[in-house]
Formats: structure tokens, sequence, C-alpha cells
């Protein structure tokens, strides 16, 4: 957590593609619906891309859920895009970045930036949240793996 309320969390994985190859396959919005635990992802606004662009993710477990509004703030291919959430139950950024690999591949980083609901009180959970949607991410990006070198 830093000063300002924000709490971070981050996975990353090694993918077989070269970086710009792993940039299409990061930023198809749509896919991701196909690796993102729990999550249908989708377009919003420019077909999400470049700065201003806009991107939904309906996130939901057991019929619960709740949808993740956002706007491309840092748009840099194939090295990185940045939204912000703008939603009530999610706010802050969340970052994706993609790294040439000295093999030919590339490394793709996905961090997240949040401002977690309920003031202090989820504040002080993200000590026992942050593992659960570290490990979250860390399976969801096992399954992008699997999903590329299907």
């Amino acid at each position: 957590m830093d000063g300002t309320g924000s709490c971070h969390a981050e996975a990353s994985v090694v993918l077989g593609l070269a970086p710009e190859d792993a940039w299409d396959v990061v930023m198809d919005w749509e896919r991701q619906s196909r690796w993102m635990l729990f999550t249908r992802v989708w377009a919003t606004e420019n077909d999400g891309t470049g700065v201003g662009g806009g991107v939904a993710a309906r996130t939901s477990v057991g019929g619960i859920g709740f949808t993740d509004d956002m706007v491309i703030t840092h748009w840099d291919p194939p090295r990185e895009c940045t939204v912000k959430h703008l939603g009530t139950v999610v706010r802050g950024t969340g970052t994706f970045t993609i790294t040439a690999g000295s093999s030919g591949g590339s490394r793709f980083t996905w961090a997240e930036d949040v401002v977690p609901p309920l003031g202090r009180v989820g504040t002080a959970g993200w000590v026992v949240v942050r593992p659960v949607f570290e490990a979250m991410m860390r399976r969801s990006l096992r399954r992008l793996v699997r999903e590329v070198h299907a």
C-alpha cells in the first residue's frame, strides 16, 4: 500500500511470443474473457485502443458480480497499456506491460494499483485480499499461456 491508499498487486508470465505478437494477444479485450478468471471483457469506446479508448469487464462468481468501466490513460504498443478503473467497487489503475525476453519471447506483467472499497476497513483487509487476488492473477496468466500455446 502506498501513501494514497492505493494497494498494489502484480503477476507476470513468460510468453513464447515476440513482444508485438504478445501485445496483439493480450490487448484483444474480448479474448481476455477466455483467460481472465470469472471475467467477461469488451471494448466500449474507440474499439478499446489508444488514450481515451474504453473497456468494460463484468466479473461475477455464482451470479454475484459487478461491471468495471475503464478508460485507457496510457497507450504505448507493443509495450504498455494503463487503464483507469472508474467504478465504485474497483478504483485505481491497471497496467499491462510487455518486455522482450532474451530468447525471442516476452514477459507479460499485469499490475493493479487499486483503492479498495470501504475506506480504512478495505485497506486493512488488503493484507488478506492481496494473496488471494494475486493467486487469481497467476492462475489467469497460466490460462493465458495455455491459450497462446494451444
